[in-house]
């Protein structure tokens, strides 16, 4: 029971505010000593792993990318193309993108936009521009809930609609659990069922923003 303890200082380190790098690895280090093995031990499954899943850490390399983009203009520049289109609203410019990402995220392409890629430096002012055209001036209660609103419309699309990609680590995990437990599913039908909840998350969500459309007058302004 004592191995349990490295939950006990994850628990410590992140109610103090510690550097969760740095909670992470001494839980591991307190874990591993209680289990017998060594400090070095410890820091070799610590490469070990990294080396294991080095591919998620691509994901990063995107960053430097996003941040050259914007200080050329791109989040200006968007924010432009979007204010000349008549008609536009940040619900239906949002239901746009959730349709478009729902239907990528099904393909498989999970990591073809994102919070990092496309939300923040795309859509996010671009539905702000769009909220300037239609609704006036913007203070920062209106722009920060456009900005909540943008992010949670991709985790939307992402989080019900990957699962219809028969190959997503996340199927073949419930597939792994159940198989272990000597329970036989083919991840097939997970990725069919799946197909249901993503039409109805579309709806559900879809019909939030076009009610956040309205609820944006309704917000104070400057």
């Amino acid at each position: 029971m004592m191995i349990l303890l490295g939950v006990a200082v994850i628990v410590v380190g992140f109610a103090i505010r510690l550097n969760p790098l740095l909670v992470v690895v001494l839980a591991a280090l307190t874990s591993g000593w209680f289990a017998g093995y060594s400090p070095l031990k410890v820091i070799a499954a610590f490469g070990k792993a990294f080396n294991d899943n080095r591919l998620v850490s691509t994901a990063y390399l995107v960053l430097p990318l996003v941040g050259v983009l914007e200080r050329a203009g791109l989040k200006e520049r968007a924010a432009k193309i979007i204010a000349g289109l008549p008609g536009v609203s940040v619900g239906r410019l949002l239901i746009s993108y959730m349709a478009i990402r729902q239907v990528t995220a099904a393909a498989g392409l999970v990591s073809i936009a994102g919070q990092a890629q496309t939300i923040r430096p795309l859509i996010a002012p671009m539905a702000e521009a769009a909220s300037e055209v239609r609704d006036g001036p913007q203070d920062l209660k209106r722009r920060y809930a456009i900005r909540a609103m943008a992010a949670a419309t991709d985790n939307v699309a992402v989080f019900f609609s990957e699962d219809i990609f028969v190959a997503i680590g996340s199927v073949l995990l419930v597939v792994g659990f159940l198989t272990s437990s000597g329970i036989a599913l083919d991840a097939i039908k997970i990725s069919v069922w799946a197909i249901p909840t993503a039409f109805a998350a579309f709806a559900v969500h879809a019909a939030r923003l076009l009610l956040f459309d309205r609820r944006l007058k309704g917000l104070a302004k400057p």
